[in-house]
């Protein structure tokens, strides 16, 4: 993937989820001029809402200008027609509660040949649109990988298509917040649970920084205080 060029499904995918997006909300997106241009990048994400994914096809994968590998739930890989759009569009299958040995090594590799990867952490769509806490398989995704970091905040995605709503709500503001890479590094600690509990909490404080208080949910001291 790396130093690849954006196939031309993504593009097409991006180019109809603009227009939708024009159509039924309204949609403000900042940031990406710190998208970096080259090298491995791991892109994480709040998760609120089924559009949020649509969102980063939308806008994100366009400004990167590469391939995107993406972390998604093996169930909906096996949706008809929509489970091939989302295989055509970069994302391989992660079994849900299950520790996947072979999804790791895949995400890690993704990012070691200088690619791009998206992870949720907190693994699941947040009900009320606040941050819930994440998995601490992100964490050590980023530590073990090494690579520079780049978080987004999605802003009012849940207001537009609640977690549950089988259909969205039209014409809801939205904003897509990209924010300035960072890197991770598991903290000294005699506890490695401890150390890997505060290298979570740092990860996800770069993306509740970049969301409203009311979104930044069990993070919100965190960002009050980075």
């Amino acid at each position: 993937m790396a130093g690849s060029r954006l196939r031309l499904f993504p593009r097409f995918s991006g180019a109809v989820l603009r227009v939708a997006a024009a159509l039924l909300a309204r949609v403000k997106v900042e940031g990406l001029e710190h998208i970096p241009a080259e090298g491995p990048v791991l892109v994480i994400c709040n998760h609120c809402s089924n559009a949020d994914g649509m969102l980063l096809m939308a806008f994100v994968v366009p400004a990167m200008k590469r391939p995107m590998g993406w972390l998604g739930k093996e169930e909906a890989l096996r949706w008809p027609l929509f489970g091939w759009g989302m295989r055509q569009n970069g994302v391989f299958g992660v079994r849900r509660g299950a520790g996947n040995l072979e999804a790791f090594k895949l995400a890690k590799k993704v990012l070691d040949d200088g690619g791009v990867l998206t992870i949720f952490p907190e693994g699941t769509r947040s009900p009320t649109g606040a941050l819930q806490e994440a998995k601490e398989g992100a964490t050590v995704l980023a530590v073990r990988s090494g690579a520079p970091i780049l978080p987004i905040a999605i802003v009012g995605s849940h207001r537009f298509w609640p977690k549950g709503k089988l259909l969205p709500r039209p014409r809801r503001r939205m904003t897509l917040r990209v924010g300035e890479p960072f890197m991770l590094a598991m903290p000294k600690s005699d506890d490695r649970h401890e150390a890997l509990r505060a290298a979570t909490v740092e990860l996800m404080r770069h993306v509740a920084e970049l969301l409203p208080p009311d979104q930044r949910g069990v993070y919100g001291g965190t960002a009050e205080s980075g």
